[in-house]
């Protein structure tokens, strides 16, 4: 069932209220990106995601084909969410769970994960090898 959330950065200079449903699945994927800053995200569809404080401390950064938006505060460094137009679903902001307000380690560890391999552009299928995402 979806619910609205709150996530915030880790100095709390941004926030973001999104409206997710966590009985479904989040992502791990190898993309060069998400593998690096180990970006964890759950779906929120446009008409669901808002940036409630701090769009002025958000830093942009895009790459290849500038279709899908990564967002970092820009004083404490943390991947809040990021904006994909590009995506196997269309358009849609992917919230990253381990910034979500209030979820306990027990709700985490409850949490569906697909992985998916970005790397190779195989959104439909798990990498090789996933364990460590």
């Amino acid at each position: 069932m979806p619910s609205t959330y709150t996530a915030t950065c880790h100095c709390g200079a941004v926030e973001v209220e999104a409206t997710l449903n966590l009985a479904q699945p989040t992502y791990r994927c190898n993309c060069s990106i998400c593998r690096r800053t180990r970006f964890w995200p759950a779906v929120a569809l446009p008409g669901g995601f808002r940036i409630t404080r701090g769009e002025g401390d958000l830093t942009r950064y895009t790459f290849g084909t500038h279709k899908n938006h990564h967002y970092f505060c820009r004083h404490c460094g943390v991947r809040v969410f990021g904006h994909g137009t590009d995506t196997p679903m269309g358009e849609m902001y992917g919230v990253n769970v381990g910034c979500i307000n209030g979820l306990t380690d027990e709700d985490l560890a409850r949490l569906a994960i697909v992985r998916v391999d970005g790397l190779h552009d195989q959104w439909q299928q798990a990498p090789a090898h996933s364990e460590y995402l």
